[in-house]
């Protein structure tokens, strides 16, 4: 009998290095955001390999749902431990990456030295017009999955007004929001529990399986990965602060990104606004609509769309080097913000992964997340309307009324371009069902090819 692929015989444990070529293999194939990530990972692991079992999978990436930061990555990193312990989730969860890293610091180096280019502007003009349609369908596939009944839509139609009218910080709506689930679901738990994942298939036995276990670390140990890890969150400032100071672009780097990895509840979507906010309007870093372009160039590489942040620290640095060549600066950044944005990942998941159970039972925790998860729904409505008003709109002006500040354009400005292309691409995602990738590409040839006509970007 093949034990690799018997229902009853569970097939071997793959060694380090066998678990590597599969973790790199994802790392190279995770296009398509989160959903086409954790449904690649379900393939390879559950399917194919049977590594871990599908009640496992879905427990574990429940837990990583609980956490700040991009889950698929996390579930990596989670499921590599699982595998062979802190050396096979810090294996998994680079690996996931690496990749993605890379091709955006390529491109966002050359974003910096071309980006005026006509060329390169009219690719971007219609990458922009796809990148508004991915948004608004964010918006409703995380809406059908999060809005379940009337509390959880009005957890989301606050968060918009307060994000969109109210100018409230990003980070602050997300803490409220938590404190409204995990006090709600005291008082009414059926309105904050979390929705259930339905069982993709039944479980067949597998070398993470029902029986698989790992021992609870003594809490000197949970001590020593706490240490570790906030160290190496840490250990960038041992070189920024004395070269450079505080005040500098990479200490403003490491401040900022570091606040973020600890309210990233929502994956990239959910911050893209208040980082383009900031980005813009408080420290100069970028240009308005420069955004987009940074989450056009992170929707066609592989790992986690956060990337996109990754590309905001190069720009930032390379346009405030502090004396250093700007490409090198630039890549300085752009690492920077990567540590300070993954390594917390880890952290998170080496520290509470040995009391998955503990922390998934917690009733106030799930009920947190779940309203956590309602707000982002509104979250990212604002984003697909700050994204709206720099893509449709040549020029944005403000309207101001006593406490409410309210992005507006000037009717007059509309770029009907750019709005033909969003039709575009809203049919190409929507009704013809091509996919992000398909989705970009075409957007992006139309936006070359309105060089050559009169309709110029």
């Amino acid at each position: 009998m093949n034990v690799a692929t018997s229902a009853d015989l569970a097939p071997r444990a793959p060694t380090l290095g066998e678990a590597s070529v599969v973790w790199a293999k994802i790392g190279l194939l995770s296009f398509g955001g989160p959903a086409g990530q954790i449904a690649l990972m379900h393939k390879e692991l559950v399917e194919e390999r049977r590594w871990i079992a599908e009640s496992r999978f879905l427990h574990a990436l429940n837990f990583c749902m609980l956490l700040p930061g991009p889950e698929a990555q996390q579930l990596a990193t989670y499921i590599g431990w699982l595998l062979h312990g802190t050396k096979g989730g810090i294996i998994a969860g680079a690996l996931f990456v690496i990749p993605g890293f890379v091709v955006i610091t390529v491109l966002s180096a050359l974003y910096a030295l071309f980006h005026e280019a006509g060329w390169l502007a009219s690719l971007f003009f219609g990458l922009k017009a796809a990148v508004l349609a991915i948004v608004v369908e964010a918006v409703i596939r995380v809406g059908r999955r999060a809005l379940k009944n009337g509390v959880m839509l009005a957890i989301a139609a606050v968060a918009f007004a307060a994000l969109f009218a109210f100018d409230m910080p990003f980070p602050v709506v997300v803490l409220l929001a938590g404190l409204v689930g995990f006090v709600g679901v005291r008082l009414n738990p059926a309105l904050f529990s979390p929705a259930r994942h339905k069982m993709l298939a039944p479980d067949l036995a597998s070398v993470i399986g029902e029986g698989f276990a790992k021992a609870s670390p003594p809490f000197t140990a949970t001590l020593r990965t706490l240490a570790i890890w906030v160290g190496l969150w840490l250990a960038p400032l041992l070189v920024i602060v004395p070269a450079l100071g505080w005040s500098s672009t990479f200490g403003t780097l490491w401040l900022f990104f570091s606040q973020m990895a600890m309210v990233t509840f929502g994956g990239a979507y959910a911050v893209l606004a208040y980082v383009a906010q900031e980005a813009v309007q408080n420290f100069g870093w970028l240009q308005p609509g420069e955004m987009v372009d940074g989450l056009a160039l992170a929707e066609t590489t592989p790992g986690p769309l956060v990337m996109v942040l990754s590309f905001v620290g190069f720009l930032a640095a390379y346009r405030d080097p502090a004396g250093l060549d700007p490409l090198l600066a630039g890549l300085l950044g752009g690492t920077l913000t990567t540590w300070v944005t993954f390594v917390p990942c880890f952290l998170w998941i080496f520290l509470g992964a040995p009391y998955i159970e503990k922390l998934r039972s917690n009733r106030e925790l799930s009920g947190a997340l779940s309203a956590i998860t309602a707000a982002v729904v509104g979250v990212i409505l604002n984003l697909a309307i700050w994204f709206g008003l720099h893509v449709l709109f040549r020029e944005v002006g403000s309207l101001e009324a006593g406490p409410i500040r309210v992005a507006i354009p000037h009717l007059p400005t509309v770029n009907w371009a750019a709005v033909a292309l969003s039709v575009v691409a809203v049919v190409c995602l929507f009704r013809l069902k091509l996919g992000i990738t398909w989705t970009l590409a075409v957007c992006g040839g139309l936006g070359l090819l309105a060089m050559l006509l009169p309709l110029q970007p």
